[in-house]
């Protein structure tokens, strides 16, 4: 088997990809409900729907990026600036999946296969593009790798209370 000669780089955008995710994840796992300020502050949209929900909070969004910005400069990255970026733009693509489920009325914590792991992927990927050199294959296959990990972690997810349903 060929290896594409970045083979490095992408399983290390997949870990920050991880990572950017998983912190506030962890972050209710050990803080509980300490800090946990919902971004939208409790408010509604026009349908009556939360904008995102009790499960983004400002606590989970601020360490992911601090998070994410340490674990990218020590693992790959020259500069946390590229670690800050993916954790920003994952973090703004798990808000609009959130947005869009609630307009769609899922519930908070409720996953959609392909939706939560898309927008939260792909977005950051896609934003740091010509900054590092991706090629769109490459994005697809961190993607899907992404996806199928989501898919084999959320189950466990589950089973912790950590989420609503297995997927």
């Amino acid at each position: 088997m060929i290896l594409h000669p970045n083979w490095h780089r992408d399983i290390m955008l997949l870990l920050c990809l991880v990572c950017a995710n998983s912190i506030p994840l962890a972050a209710t796992l050990f803080l509980k409900e300490r800090l946990a300020m919902p971004v939208d502050l409790g408010l509604s949209f026009l349908d009556g729907q939360p904008l995102f929900g009790p499960h983004k909070t400002w606590r989970g969004l601020i360490l992911s990026i601090f998070g994410t910005t340490a674990v990218c400069s020590l693992f790959y990255f020259p500069g946390a600036w590229l670690g800050a970026k993916i954790a920003v733009f994952s973090m703004v693509g798990d808000l609009l999946s959130s947005f869009i489920k609630r307009r769609l009325r899922f519930g908070s914590g409720n996953s959609v296969i392909g939706l939560d792991q898309g927008l939260e992927s792909f977005l950051p990927l896609w934003c740091i593009k010509r900054e590092i050199g991706l090629e769109w294959g490459e994005i697809a296959i961190i993607v899907l790798v992404f996806l199928i990990l989501e898919l084999i972690i959320s189950p466990v997810l589950y089973r912790f209370h950590m989420r609503s349903d297995p997927f």
